[in-house]
């Protein structure tokens, strides 16, 4: 059956999630199972949180150009404009959004266009200058979340249980710490390569330590995690401790229990479980119980595992940067809450 590709310009035309044949190519078995095969790969090119935020991003668009009498295609870069100086500027209805969400709103649409066929040019003088503008006047420096250090990470692991859920979170905080990992890469390790058509990675245990392999934004990439100097806060212990007590030999290495602890599930853990845990025995502990409670839980999110990793690892920043997959240093120094800034001294190296 010939595949032919359609780019009419309705406003409500859906992104096409296929990939397609050109017209002038007669179909055939393979071609089409070929098609099918791209088309799969196509949609594994985006994570399912970033196509749910890409469609709402598509969604609040088309519903601003139907209020301002627009339509949403083709792409006009007038229109783009205005619409990221109404987001930057806000009303009474919807508050003024940070240059960071401008900036994200910005690459969903540019996606959007890109799946109905047309090319967004984000250079055009009438996005570019107004983006310019906006990040000028409005930007601020990131928020960045507190690092969980070292002692922290024990003292927060020591307000656990030790039933099966103590264990499984105990698990992750000291995995997640010492492997510097995202919230998403926790909850997407699977025991195995290809347990689950889900997984983010899988993991290899060995007498010296685990080997994460992770499916990372950039590529696939290798964590290396050492065992600990005690049983107490070795994240391979407690990997272990888990896997056994759980009776978890396949699939997703970290799910749910039943409601008495007893049991491990089968569904795999969302990423906020990890948010929440790290909130939650961030209060248990005495981790700056100078503030109180609500300025504590803002201070702290999955981002304080890697943030405390870069911060605590006494090693070379090279070895920091590899575990946190990051593509530069400059990067790597970002989650750094403290380090000697002043170490090298291109003054005194100058001659003065």
């Amino acid at each position: 059956m010939n595949k032919e590709y359609t780019s009419g310009a309705s406003p409500e035309q859906e992104p096409s999630d296929t990939i397609s044949l050109p017209s002038h190519v007669a179909g055939s078995g393979s071609l089409d199972r070929l098609v099918d095969t791209a088309s799969d790969y196509a949609r594994a090119a985006a994570s399912d949180n970033t196509l749910t935020a890409y469609a709402k991003d598509w969604a609040h668009f088309a519903r601003w150009c139907r209020m301002k009498g627009a339509e949403p295609l083709p792409p006009s870069p007038e229109m783009i404009g205005l619409y990221l100086a109404d987001l930057a500027s806000g009303s009474a209805r919807s508050p003024a959004l940070s240059v960071s969400t401008i900036d994200r709103r910005l690459s969903g649409l540019a996606w959007n266009y890109a799946q109905r066929g047309f090319a967004l040019d984000r250079k055009n003088r009438h996005i570019a200058t107004v983006l310019a503008g906006i990040k000028r006047k409005h930007a601020r420096p990131p928020v960045q979340k507190e690092a969980i250090l070292a002692g922290d990470i024990r003292a927060m692991v020591a307000t656990l249980p030790f039933d099966l859920r103590g264990i499984r979170d105990r698990a992750i905080l000291l995995l997640g710490y010492a492997g510097g990992l995202r919230r998403s890469e926790i909850v997407s390790l699977d025991v195995h390569k290809d347990d689950t058509p889900d997984s983010g990675g899988w993991i290899e245990i060995f007498d010296k330590g685990t080997l994460l392999t992770l499916n990372a934004k950039t590529g696939w990439r290798e964590v290396e995690i050492g065992r600990g100097s005690s049983d107490q806060t070795c994240p391979v212990h407690a990997l272990e401790q888990w896997l056994h007590f759980s009776k978890i030999n396949y699939g997703p290495v970290f799910v749910r229990t039943s409601r008495d602890g007893k049991r491990a599930l089968e569904a795999r853990l969302n990423d906020k479980h990890v948010a929440r845990l790290i909130k939650h025995t961030v209060l248990d502990t005495n981790i700056r119980s100078d503030l109180p409670e609500k300025e504590r839980l803002a201070l702290f999110s999955g981002h304080s595992l890697r943030a405390g990793l870069a911060s605590s690892a006494e090693v070379d920043e090279r070895y920091v940067q590899k575990q946190l997959g990051h593509a530069s240093a400059e990067m790597t120094r970002r989650y750094q809450r403290r380090r000697d800034r002043f170490r090298v001294n291109l003054t005194k190296a100058a001659g003065l």
